[in-house]
């Protein structure tokens, strides 16, 4: 399965669109590079490498790409609490009010989740 699929779920279709509609070129780099040799590498499980790009996106001020990571992370395996604890820890490092922001969307995401 390809590690887009893996991460983007239901959304894969609509999220390839999208960014090939911004810019094809960026958009290969995007899937050849970041999805398909990156985070592909072994070592780290998808879970993992999803918590991590949480953080990462958290520190960043990211919202939408951190709405597609959070729902990767809970299709990876991750379990709601490891995702509130990843941001409560990010919280440390990158700042109380991104890792509240961070928190609300996945609250929301869950609430979403569960009316579907």
């Amino acid at each position: 399965m390809s590690v887009r699929r893996a991460i983007w779920g239901e959304k894969f279709e609509a999220i390839e669109q999208s960014l090939s509609e911004v810019d094809a070129d960026l958009y290969g780099y995007i899937r050849d590079f970041a999805y398909e040799e990156v985070l592909a590498r072994e070592g780290l499980d998808l879970k993992i490498r999803e918590l991590l790009a949480i953080t990462s996106l958290i520190a960043l001020g990211s919202p939408k790409e951190l709405a597609t990571h959070l729902e990767g992370a809970l299709l990876n395996g991750a379990s709601e609490r490891e995702i509130r604890e990843t941001i409560i820890q990010s919280a440390l490092f990158v700042g109380f009010p991104n890792a509240l922001g961070a928190m609300k969307m996945f609250h929301a995401l869950l609430r979403k989740r569960s009316e579907a």
